[in-house]
Formats: structure tokens, sequence, C-alpha cells
């Protein structure tokens, strides 16, 4: 199965949820925001959102500083 995240290209034997993909990239308990082919996910649907081949992710992390 193939995935794109923030345009790298990512392959995965089985599909993934959005939280195992977080946790995979060790991006877990961050804040972020994902968008999933256009649409935004709602942090309360990572665990219920399986992702599918050809998904295009752009994983965006807030970062603090002033």
């Amino acid at each position: 199965m193939q995935l794109t995240v923030n345009g790298v290209p990512h392959s995965f034997e089985q599909n993934p949820n959005l939280s195992q993909l977080l946790e995979t990239l060790n991006l877990t308990g961050k804040r972020l925001a994902v968008e999933r082919n256009s649409e935004i996910v709602p942090r309360s649907q990572f665990g219920d959102t399986l992702l599918a081949d050809g998904d295009k992710l752009e994983i965006v992390v807030a970062v603090g500083g002033g």
C-alpha cells in the first residue's frame, strides 16, 4: 500500500489508521493538523480513519515560539 505524506511516498504492508501512521512517523502527542485527500480530519477521528492505497496526506505540526 502506498501513501503520500507531505509529498513523500511511504509504503505499508497493511492499511494503517491515521493514529497508527502518526505513531510510525513519531508524531504521537504533538499538536498537529492532518488533511487527507484535501479534507481536514478532526483529531477525534484519527483512530477511526482507515487509510487507503493512494491517499495523499498533508501533516502540519504546530511550532511554539515568539
